[in-house]
This record gives C-alpha cells, sequence and structure tokens, in this order.
C-alpha cells in the first residue's frame, strides 16, 4: 500500500474515468440504415474510422489497438515541457490496452488496486460524433443509443453500485433525447452526458436552454439524476480557421501555440454553462444540476467575473443571480495543473470533484496521485471533493 492510500480514510469516488471501446461498441446494435454513418475501414495496415464517408483523424487509433500510457503527457499539462518535445514523442511506446480498460469487470479490479472505490466512466469515442453528423440528428442518436445499449450489456449502468458508466445523448430531436434517457433510466443509469456545444440541427445550432429542450431538462429536474458536459470536440475548431485558414479537422494531440492560446476547452464549457444559465433552465427546472468534466478549471473566474458583470446590466433578465445559480447547480472537475487553493476561493468545496481521466495519458500515472494537489486544503475539503460530492450526486442527493 502507498502512502497515499494509507493517508487516505475515506472511499475514493472518481467523476471522470474512461473505457476504451471496441468497434462492437457501436456497430453492435445500429440499425443497418445507419451502416454507412459509421465505419471501420483499413488503409494501409491501419484501422481508420469514416463517418458519414468522410474519414476522419480526430482520434487517429479509433480501435484503440494501442494507445499511450497513463500520464504519459503530464510534464505537457504541467508546462514542463523543457526539452520541446512533441505529444507524440512524450507518449513513449505505445501499449495493448488490458482488460481492465476495456470490460467492466476488468475495471473493478483495477479500482481494487488503485485503492478508488467507485468511479464514473465515459466512453472515449463518443467524443467525435456531433461535429461530424450535426446535419443528421437521427443517425446520431441512433449511434448513441446503439453505444449506450453495448454498454449496458457489457458494463451495466450501475455495477455492483461501484461502476457508473455515463449514458451519452444528443439533444438534436428532442423527442429522441427524452426517450434515450427513460431507457437509460430504466437501465440505472445514474448520470447522462450531453456535448459542450450548441446543439447541431439541419438549420445550424442552438443553445441547449432553449426552450425546446424543455421536456429532456424537465425529466431530469424529475428523476434525480445529474447531467455531465464532458470536454468533446465542441467545433470550436472554426475559430483558429478564421486567424489561420485551412480546412483540416481539429485534432486534439496536434495543437499549435496559437490554438493553445484559443482555449477550446474552456471557451467552450464556459459558453455552454453560460447558456443554461442565461436561457433560464436553472430557474424552470431547481433541481438540476450540471458537472463540468475534463474541462479543468482555469476558466472559473473569468466566467463569474463575467455573470457578476451581465446581472449588474441585466437584472431583469434573472429571477435569480447567475453567480448564486452557479454556486448552487454547478459542479466543476478541475485538472491536476490548476490552481486549488484559488478554486476554493472561487466556489463551494460542496461544489468541487475529484476527476483523473484515467487511463488516458493526459491524466496522471496513478489516480491517487491527484491527492498530493489538494494537500494545501484542509483535511474536511479534500474528503468532500474526493467522496462524499459525488457520491452525494451519484445517490440523487438534494441541497
Amino acid at each position: 500500500m502507498s502512502i497515499i492510500n494509507a493517508t487516505i480514510n475515506f472511499p475514493v469516488y472518481d467523476a471522470d474515468s474512461h473505457l476504451y471501446e471496441p468497434e462492437d461498441a457501436f456497430l453492435r446494435h445500429l440499425p443497418k440504415k445507419f451502416a454507412k454513418e459509421f465505419q471501420f475501414i483499413d488503409i494501409n495496415g491501419r484501422k481508420k474510422l469514416a463517418i458519414s464517408g468522410v474519414i476522419t483523424d480526430y482520434i487517429p487509433n479509433p480501435d484503440f489497438a494501442v494507445v499511450a500510457s497513463p500520464g504519459a503527457h503530464e510534464k505537457w499539462y504541467r508546462g514542463q515541457n523543457t526539452e520541446g518535445l512533441s505529444m507524440r514523442e512524450l507518449s513513449g511506446k505505445p501499449l495493448s490496452p488490458p482488460e481492465q480498460w476495456r470490460t467492466g469487470r476488468g475495471k473493478l479490479l483495477e479500482l481494487d488496486e488503485q485503492g478508488v472505490h467507485a468511479s464514473m466512466v465515459f466512453p472515449t469515442l463518443a467524443s467525435v460524433v456531433e461535429a461530424r453528423l450535426g446535419h443528421k440528428p437521427e443517425a446520431i442518436a441512433s449511434l448513441f443509443s446503439s453505444l449506450n445499449s453495448w454498454i449496458e450489456d457489457e458494463w451495466g449502468f450501475s455495477r455492483s453500485d461501484r461502476l457508473y458508466p455515463v449514458a451519452m445523448i444528443n439533444l438534436s430531436d428532442v423527442t429522441l433525447a427524452v426517450k434515450e434517457l427513460e431507457v437509460a433510466l430504466e437501465r440505472g443509469a445514474r448520470v447522462v452526458g450531453i456535448r459542450p456545444a450548441p446543439v447541431p440541427g439541419i438549420l445550424g445550432g442552438r443553445s441547449p436552454g432553449d426552450r425546446e429542450f424543455d421536456p429532456f431538462w424537465a425529466r431530469v429536474n424529475e428523476a434525480g439524476i445529474f447531467v455531465c458536459l464532458h470536454a468533446s470536440d465542441s467545433g470550436y475548431d472554426d475559430l483558429s480557421r478564421r486567424w489561420e485558414g485551412g480546412g483540416k479537422e481539429w485534432i486534439p494531440f496536434e495543437p499549435t501555440p496559437f490554438k493553445a492560446c484559443l482555449d477550446a476547452l474552456g471557451r467552450a464549457i464556459s459558453d455552454s454553462l453560460s447558456a443554461l444559465i442565461c436561457h433560464g433552465v436553472f430557474e424552470r427546472f431547481p433541481n438540476v444540476r450540471v458537472a463540468s468534466v475534463e474541462n479543468g478549471a482555469h476558466w472559473v473566474r473569468t466566467l463569474l467575473h463575467r455573470l457578476e458583470m451581465v446581472y449588474g446590466q441585466m437584472p431583469g433578465y434573472f429571477a435569480k443571480h447567475p453567480v448564486e445559480q452557479f454556486h448552487k447547480h454547478v459542479y466543476v472537475v478541475p485538472f491536476y495543473e490548476d490552481n486549488m487553493s484559488e478554486l476554493a476561493s472561487l466556489l463551494p468545496v460542496e461544489r468541487i470533484l475529484f476527476g483523473s481521466d484515467f487511463p488516458h495519458p493526459e491524466g496522471l500515472q496513478h489516480p491517487l496521485d491527484y491527492y498530493k494537489e489538494f494537500s494545501k486544503l484542509d483535511s474536511a475539503a479534500v474528503e468532500k471533493i474526493m467522496s462524499s460530492n459525488l457520491r452525494g450526486l451519484l445517490a440523487g442527493a438534494r441541497d
């Protein structure tokens, strides 16, 4: 047992871990009429993904035959890449995902080894879908339905009350979204996920807080579950194209200095949460809670300042102060490189969650290494962040 494991005397709840999906995850339950929308193709001996007939490199190895090791990119994200290595160079020798990164049974055994009691589990490949099929909402809904059915087959949505896979839902067709939500609830899901982005549609994007989507939020409000806005391809690469030109799709592990300054993650989650607040979701549905996952926390100060300013300018638009709404309804999973003391000064510690991102290379090698990042906070705060806050969300607790 490590020193960190021995120090922790509470059950750890991880708000952000991942599985590596096999091809079958999207295809097993996919209706035949959508077969050409999502195809795995062999190109020069490598598996590639074609969406609606167009090959995407957003995830260069979509079958996850090999992946980078957990924590491989830590130097990059801490800003300590003094050698100037590329992400590919930092990744080192690729490895084949072991069973515990593919199956629910293996994941439970891994949690025992890591000293983690329970974990939310996100799919990895799902982030590629919506930005490339926004004009085909029925296809998106069918792909997510197929993925969720595969998860139910292979993982279950509340395995041993320790594994909590996130059911992915697209809002483009609200009737289909509510239908998928009902199926998730029947399967025992305690959390669902939507993309932090405008909702795609044939006529363009619209806010997830638009009244069009009230049937979805009303059912979430009634059911007592919560909604995650996990980092995804939110379409913000369009902004970089306006500045730098070019038509190539955004590749997350091929950054440029300008794209890093553009901060697509921070902008996407800030805009999404602003939309939910400014368009009245939390005022109409006071039991709705949302969690920002794998978007870091560097954007929180700026967004809270902006909400304060907007309220000072247009108070009549709000029944409750927007900052108060944020503090009540929004949970944030910080990155390990974020300033935890500053975050705790901006948010109640009851609204901060621990998420390891394991086994992705952006996370840390061992999930409980995160414990050191909270060392400046008192022990009661750390227990809330790494245990009771998420435990309460998963139990449907309301405050």
